[in-house]
């Protein structure tokens, strides 16, 4: 049964090839473009797995992350931070807020694919 990933970006050229690339890896995958969206998209969907923007209007990144956390429901999903913000004290701040790794933009999809493929075998 394939993994679903959410993937919340407020830019569409990003969701499309973030889309096209984890659907190429064999992936189910839902969008949101804002932090409202992407908490309708959690309790609605059950992802596996977030590719969470930070920048995001409204509810920002950060705080998806700690809402997501905050529900024992969604212990389990596993949480990418995918940021153009990649300063110490933001990179700090995503990973005590609960995201399981912090990766900045411009990235590598080959590290993006090979993390996204940790992150789900470990999660069982």
């Amino acid at each position: 049964m394939p993994k679903k990933i959410l993937i919340v970006d407020d830019e569409p050229s990003i969701i499309v090839a973030l889309q096209f690339l984890m659907e190429q890896n064999g992936h189910e995958t839902f969008v949101a473009f804002s932090g409202e969206e992407a908490m309708e998209a959690v309790a609605r969907h059950r992802p596996d797995l977030i590719l969470l923007d930070i920048m995001l209007p409204v509810v920002d990144g950060f705080e998806v992350c700690q809402r997501v956390r905050e529900n024992p429901d969604w212990k389990d999903i596993r949480i990418v931070l995918l940021t153009a913000l990649g300063s110490d004290v933001n990179v700090t701040k995503g990973l005590d807020l609960g995201a399981d790794a912090y990766i900045t933009k411009p990235f590598s999809n080959a590290d993006l694919v090979a993390k996204v493929k940790e992150l789900l075998e470990c999660q069982g």
